[in-house]
């Protein structure tokens, strides 16, 4: 099984994009649950404003992780950048998070 880190850093403009497309965000990741296992906001403390995210994905190619993110309704170009890593994961067993 192979699993790929994706982490995602935000412009200040993105906070008004994520309030428009959260709704479509969360479907997304829901349709594509069988991949994105799972995900969140990076924030530098409990109640301040979202400054990125983090994806885990898994048995998928890195092309296919980069589409995934190309195609989620947060992605946008201007406001988000994104770094993919092929992620050795140290005690293959299952986690719940």
């Amino acid at each position: 099984m192979s699993y790929w880190v994706v982490i995602f850093d935000d412009t200040d403009g993105m906070l008004e994009h994520r309030k428009a497309h959260g709704a479509a965000h969360i479907a997304y990741l829901t349709e594509h649950a069988d991949q994105i296992v799972t995900g969140g906001g990076f924030r530098q403390a409990q109640e301040s404003p979202f400054v990125g995210g983090l994806w885990i994905v898994k048995n998928a190619t890195r092309h296919e992780v980069e589409d995934l993110v190309l195609n989620d309704p947060y992605y946008s170009p201007d406001l988000r950048s994104y770094r993919i890593f092929y992620w050795g994961k140290a005690i293959d067993r299952e986690v719940t998070v």
